[in-house]
């Protein structure tokens, strides 16, 4: 199976979503994509340029965000040789070579006033001036822009320019994110786990264990569905049976009793460093027992459902209360009968 980029899943907000942007892109006019991190804002892009008049011209896409403001005006419009130190010699800006295609602005939010100013004035008048340059270059550019913020918000604090938002919102695709994609995480798992298994040589895919995909559908996917990939695809390559249904999967990958300790916990007075050492130092007393195995088996339940009480038995409180993932919670409750 490729590693190709395409558009997975069934929810009606998802395929609407789609729906739209494929009628915008017939339309040689400037589409902004608003969307949180991880829901597939380039995808969207890359679906209004190939589905555009200008599918066989160039798509250019520049990260806002990636480079310095000094530098961002330079990328953009380009500069001659000479136009500032560094400059050996002229250089095109993403504007000309985008020229007969569309320009992917990713977070546009991040542009300086200045950047704003000379973007403003090549969507007007389809021209650029190339830095240390008084000559007006004629592009013929479809701007894609997209960004995680809301732009009008920005223009009441003066962050961003009004006409330069009013000259990019022909058509603004607000794309839904995967909590609201309801049905869409068990497909797209299947999908990023299937790929993931013949990426390891699987002769099948054994699939997930209810209590593995019910994890993944609870889960509030902040990260939308890049971070779903990540967590299928790390659950999948971790798994050491490829006859067995994945049951173990780690929402976060810093979580580790090994972490690092803060640097606030290396603050620690001196009287509290003395008073945990002593603690450490005195041996607990314990009462004899003849059965070890049910007695740690006891001890465990007896924690466990204190902490759930005190937690108000929301299990990822508890769990991180614990210093447990959550599947290590939910095995250590059907372990001990708590699932009610």
């Amino acid at each position: 199976m490729e590693r190709t980029s395409s558009f997975i899943g069934e929810s009606s907000v998802f395929l609407d979503t789609v729906e739209r942007a494929s009628r915008a892109a017939a339309l040689d006019r400037p589409v902004l994509v608003i969307g949180e991190r991880g829901t597939g804002k380039e995808l969207i892009a890359e679906r209004l340029h190939r589905l555009s008049q200008r599918w066989s011209g160039p798509l250019v896409t520049l990260n806002c965000a990636a480079l310095p403001e000094t530098l961002i005006e330079a990328e953009l419009f380009g500069h001659e040789a000479g136009a500032f130190t560094g400059a050996t010699k002229a250089r095109p800006g993403r504007f000309e070579e985008a020229h007969g295609g569309t320009l992917f602005l990713d977070e546009l939010a991040t542009l300086s006033s200045g950047a704003q100013e000379r973007l403003l004035r090549a969507v007007e008048y389809g021209e650029v001036n190339r830095i240390g340059s008084n000559r007006a270059i004629r592009v013929d550019v479809r701007i894609v822009a997209a960004t995680n913020e809301h732009l009008p918000a920005l223009c009441e604090t003066g962050r961003f320019r009004a006409d330069l938002l009013d000259r990019l919102s022909f058509e603004v695709i607000t794309l839904p994110p995967l909590r609201a994609r309801t049905g869409d995480v068990p497909v797209l798992a299947e999908h990023f786990a299937r790929r993931m298994a013949a990426e390891l040589g699987w002769t099948h895919w054994p699939g997930f264990t209810d209590a593995g995909m019910a994890a993944l559908v609870a889960h509030p996917w902040p990260g939308n569905v890049r971070e779903l990939r990540n967590v299928v695809e790390r659950a999948v390559y971790r798994w050491d049976d490829p006859e067995r249904a994945v049951d173990a999967i780690q929402f976060d990958p810093f979580a580790s009793p090994w972490a690092p300790v803060g640097r606030e916990a290396c603050s620690i007075p001196n009287t509290q460093r003395e008073t945990a050492a002593a603690a450490v130092g005195r041996a607990p007393t314990v009462e004899v027992v003849s059965d070890l195995r049910g007695a740690v088996d006891g001890y465990e339940k007896a924690i466990i459902e204190a902490a759930m009480a005190q937690h108000r038995f929301n299990q990822r409180a508890t769990a991180k209360a614990l210093g447990l993932s959550y599947d290590q919670l939910r095995h250590c409750l059907k372990r001990h009968a708590l699932l009610g």
